[in-house]
C-alpha cells in the first residue's frame, strides 16, 4: 500500500493527464441538444442520458448503471431519462452521492451566439456552447475526478460511490421527488456532492452555503370581455396591458427594491464586491444603475427578488389600434433563505390581488415553488471538501450565496436527512449559464477535476 502522499500526488498526475480526453468528451456530449421542454426533439434528451451512461460505465468501477425514468407525480406523465450508477461501499468506507444533470437550457436566439451553440469551440481559454459550463462540465467533472482516482489507486478501493445524473433539472425537476423514493437504496449515502454551482471567481474556489428559494407563476390580467377600438373607446376603458403596467410596478419601490409585505430577507454579513464587478460580470452598461438596497451581495444572496420572465401580448409587428382584453405574464421571484417558497407565493399573489387596478380580474396558474438552503457547515465533509478545493486549486476556498436556486435540494434533505450536503461547481461568474455564448473556463475546469478527485481520495481513507 502507497502512503498517503504518495496516493495524493498520484491523484495530482492523474488529474492532470486526464484533462484532455475530459475535454473531448464534454464536447462530445455539447454536441447533443439535450432540452427537456416539450417544444424540442426530446430523442436527444434520451441520446444524452445513454452517451453519460456509457461514459460512466467506462469508468470501470460501478457494480451497476442504468438509465431510468420516474413518474410525474399527479399526471400520466414519466419525467425525462436520468442516468443512476452504483458502487457499494467496502470495509466501513462512507458512500458519496454524485450529483449532475445533462440537460440544457434552449439556445435561444442562435444569431446571439458568436458560434454555433452545440458545436463546441475553444477560444482565449474558454470553451463555448450550450451546457459547456451548466452542467455537462459537472457530470465530466465527476467522471474524470473517478478516472484519476482509479489511475491513481486502482479500481479495488473501499469508497462507495453512487452517481445520479438527472435529465430535466432545467425544466422544473418534476420526476425527481418520485426518482429518489423509487431509487432511495441506490442514493442513500453518506455524502452528496451537487456540481451545479459556481466559484467566487475565475481562479477562486468556492463552497455554496446558501441558495435562495423560488416562486414562479404565471398571472392572466383580464379588463374586457373582447378587444375593442382604441380610438373608439380609448380614455375611458381600461385595457389588460394599461392594467398591468399599473400593477407589476406596485412591486417595487422607486429604488428597485421589492415592495411587497410579507416577504422576509435573511440577515447575514457578506464579503466585499463592488459595483464595477457587477458591472463586468452582470454586463451592466456604465449608464445604467443597479437596483435595491444594502449591500450588492446582500441583494443578490439574502433578499427577495421579482422578475418578469415572460408575457403574452401582440407583438411589434402584429400591433394595432386595439385595446387588448387580457394579458399573461410569468412572474419569477427568488425567495430569501429562511422563508418557505410556499409563503412567498402567497404574500406575492395576496399583494397583486389588493393593488389590482379598476377590478382588474387576475388569475394564477403553473404555480411552481422551491425552497431556500442553507448548508450546515459543522460536518466533516465540508472541512474535506474546504482542504481538497485548497489543495486543487491552490487557492484557499471562499462561502458564498447564491442568487439562484436549486430547489431540488430541499427533496434530497428530506429523502436522506443524515447526508452531508457539498453544493460546488466549475462555473466562473463570466460562464453566462443560460444565456447566449455560455462557457467553460478551461483553467478553472482543470482545477476542479483535481480538487474533486482529491475529495475522492480523502473519503476513501475515512472510516464512516
Amino acid at each position: 500500500m502507497t502512503s498517503t502522499l504518495s496516493r495524493r500526488e498520484a491523484v495530482h498526475e492523474a488529474a492532470a493527464a486526464g484533462i484532455p480526453a475530459a475535454l473531448a468528451d464534454l464536447g462530445t456530449l455539447v454536441r447533443i441538444p439535450s432540452i427537456a421542454w416539450p417544444a424540442f426533439d426530446q430523442t436527444q434528451v434520451r441520446r444524452s442520458a445513454e452517451a453519460v451512461a456509457a461514459l460512466i460505465g467506462g469508468t470501470g468501477v460501478f457494480d451497476s448503471v442504468e438509465v431510468k425514468t420516474a413518474a410525474i407525480p399527479g399526471t400520466d406523465e414519466v419525467g425525462q431519462p436520468a442516468v443512476l450508477a452504483r458502487r457499494a461501499a467496502r470495509n466501513g468506507r462512507p458512500t458519496v452521492l454524485l450529483y449532475a444533470h445533462h440537460d440544457v437550457q434552449p439556445p435561444g436566439d442562435d444569431a446571439l451566439w458568436d458560434t454555433p451553440p452545440f458545436e463546441p469551440t475553444v477560444r482565449d481559454g474558454r470553451l463555448y456552447g450550450r451546457g459547456a459550463a451548466d452542467d455537462k462540465a459537472g457530470i465530466m467533472a465527476h467522471v474524470a475526478s473517478i478516472r484519476a482516482l482509479t489511475e491513481a489507486v486502482g479500481t479495488d478501493f473501499d469508497l462507495g460511490i453512487s452517481m445520479f445524473i438527472e435529465g430535466e433539472e432545467e425544466f422544473g425537476s418534476r420526476s425527481f421527488g418520485q426518482f429518489l423514493a423509487d431509487n432511495a437504496d441506490a442514493l442513500r449515502s453518506d455524502v452528496i456532492v451537487v456540481a451545479d454551482s459556481g466559484n467566487w471567481d475565475a481562479v477562486t474556489p468556492a463552497l455554496t452555503v446558501s441558495l435562495r428559494g423560488n416562486a414562479r407563476f404565471t398571472l392572466k390580467i383580464r379588463t374586457l370581455e373582447h378587444a375593442s377600438h382604441s380610438g373608439m373607446f380609448g380614455g375611458a376603458v381600461p385595457d389588460a396591458m394599461m392594467a398591468a403596467v399599473k400593477l407589476l410596478a406596485t412591486m417595487w419601490d422607486a429604488d428597485g427594491a421589492v415592495a411587497v409585505a410579507g416577504l422576509t430577507q435573511r440577515d447575514a454579513e457578506t464579503p466585499e464586491y463592488t459595483e464595477d464587478t457587477l458591472r463586468s460580470e452582470a454586463g451592466l452598461p456604465a449608464g445604467v444603475s443597479p437596483v435595491g438596497t444594502g449591500t450588492i451581495l446582500s441583494r443578490i444572496w439574502n433578499k427577495p427578488s421579482i422578475t418578469i420572465t415572460g408575457i403574452d401580448h401582440t407583438s411589434v409587428a402584429a400591433a394595432s389600434n386595439t385595446l387588448a382584453p387580457e394579458v399573461s405574464v410569468v412572474i419569477s421571484s427568488r425567495v430569501a433563505p429562511g422563508q418557505s417558497a410556499k409563503d412567498a407565493y402567497e404574500a406575492i399573489a395576496a399583494h397583486l390581488r389588493a393593488h389590482a387596478p379598476w377590478g382588474a380580474e387576475l388569475e394564477f396558474s403553473d404555480i411552481d415553488c422551491g425552497d431556500a438552503f442553507l448548508v450546515d457547515t459543522s460536518g466533516w465533509a465540508v472541512a474535506d471538501a474546504r482542504a481538497a478545493l485548497a489543495e486543487g486549486y491552490g487557492v484557499d476556498p471562499v462561502d458564498i450565496g447564491v442568487g439562484g436556486s436549486i430547489p431540488f435540494i430541499a427533496d434530497l434533505v428530506r429523502e436522506f436527512p443524515g447526508a452531508q450536503i457539498l453544493v460546488t461547481g466549475v462555473e466562473d461568474p463570466h460562464a453566462r449559464a443560460h444565456s447566449p455564448n455560455e462557457s467553460l473556463h478551461l483553467e478553472t475546469f482543470r482545477h476542479a477535476v483535481l480538487a474533486e478527485a482529491l475529495l475522492l481520495e480523502s473519503l476513501d481513507a475515512r472510516e464512516a
